[in-house]
C-alpha cells in the first residue's frame, strides 16, 4: 500500500498539478495540507473523478486538511486535535482506512519568533503529543502524517546555521518533535535514509529549488504495528519543478499489507 502526503498550497489553484501527480503516482491514501479553501469549495467532483473518496476540513484563505483514499472507505474519527475547544484553525483530521488510523496534520509555522504564533505552535505540539500517546496505547496501526513545519536535525535543512532562530528550527520545536518520536514512533523517511540529505520543501525565492536549498518538514511517524511493515519511501521532488506547482513536493511510503 502506498501512502502519501502533499502540502498543495491551494487545492483549487493547483488542482491540475494535484490531478496530474495522482494519475502518475497512483497512491492509495493521500493526506493533503494547506487547502486554502472553505468547506464548500473543496473540488470533490474532480477528486472523485480521479478515483478517490475524500474527507476534508476546509477554512477560508488559510490552512485546511484532507484525506483521500482510492477504492477504500474512509471512516472519519475526528476533525479537531483534542485539547483546545477554542482552536478554530483547520489543521487536523483523523480517519480509519483499511484498518489503519491516519492522522493528517498541518502544524503551525510559528514565525515570527518570539511571539504569540510561536507560543501557539508549542501548545499545538503539546496537544499533538498527548494525542499521539493516546493513539499509541490503542496498539493498532497508526500513521501521523503531514506538514510538521519542523526540521528535526541539521541534516534536514540547507545551511542550518541560518535557521537557528526560525520557528521551524528552534531548539524548543525540535525537542517537541523528538518528544513525540521518543514515545515509540518511527520517522519513516529517516529510517529508510538514515544519513542522506532529503528535502521536501523548496522556497519560491532565490532559486531555492534549482540550488537544492531545501528543508525536510513533511514527515511520517509510524506506530510500532506499522513500522515493521515499512518497505520503501521517497520524495517526488520532480513535481516541485512543474509549472504553477506547490513549494512542497509529495512524500510517500510503501507498507506491506497489514
Amino acid at each position: 500500500m502506498k501512502i502519501a502526503t502533499y502540502n498543495v498550497n491551494g487545492v483549487n489553484g493547483r488542482l491540475n498539478v494535484l490531478l496530474r501527480w495522482l494519475e502518475e503516482a497512483t497512491p492509495d491514501i493521500v493526506c493533503l495540507q494547506e487547502l486554502k479553501a472553505p468547506q464548500d469549495k473543496f473540488p470533490l467532483k474532480a477528486i472523485n473523478d480521479a478515483g478517490y473518496n475524500a474527507i476534508w476540513h476546509g477554512q477560508k484563505q488559510w490552512n485546511g486538511v484532507a484525506i483521500l483514499a482510492r477504492n477504500m472507505e474512509i471512516e472519519e474519527i475526528t476533525r479537531a486535535l483534542p485539547g483546545d475547544e477554542e482552536d478554530v484553525q483547520s489543521r487536523y483530521i483523523e480517519a480509519l482506512i483499511n484498518g489503519i488510523v491516519i492522522a493528517c496534520l498541518y502544524l503551525p509555522n510559528g514565525n515570527p519568533y518570539p511571539g504569540p504564533k510561536f507560543e501557539y505552535k508549542l501548545k499545538w505540539f503539546n496537544r499533538l503529543a498527548h494525542r499521539a500517546e493516546t493513539l499509541l496505547k490503542l496498539k493498532v496501526p497508526v500513521i501521523l502524517v503531514g506538514d510538521y513545519n519542523v526540521m528535526p536535525t541539521e541534516l534536514d535543512v540547507y545551511k542550518p546555521e541560518k535557521w537557528v532562530n526560525d520557528a521551524l528550527f528552534r531548539r524548543e520545536i525540535r525537542d517537541a518533535f523528538a518528544t513525540i518520536v521518543s514515545q515509540g514512533w518511527t520517522d519513516a523517511i529517516r529510517k529508510l535514509y538514515p544519513n542522506e540529505k532529503i528535502y521536501t520543501f523548496w522556497d519560491y525565492f532565490r532559486n531555492a529549488y534549482q540550488r537544492d536549498a531545501g528543508l525536510r518538514i513533511d514527515h511520517f511517524l509510524l506506530s510500532p504495528q506499522i513500522a515493521k511493515k515499512l518497505n520503501a519511501g521517497g520524495v517526488d521532488r520532480h513535481v516541485r519543478g512543474w509549472e504553477k506547482t506547490s513549494d512542497h513536493a509529495p512524500v510517500w511510503i510503501e507498507i506491506d499489507k497489514i
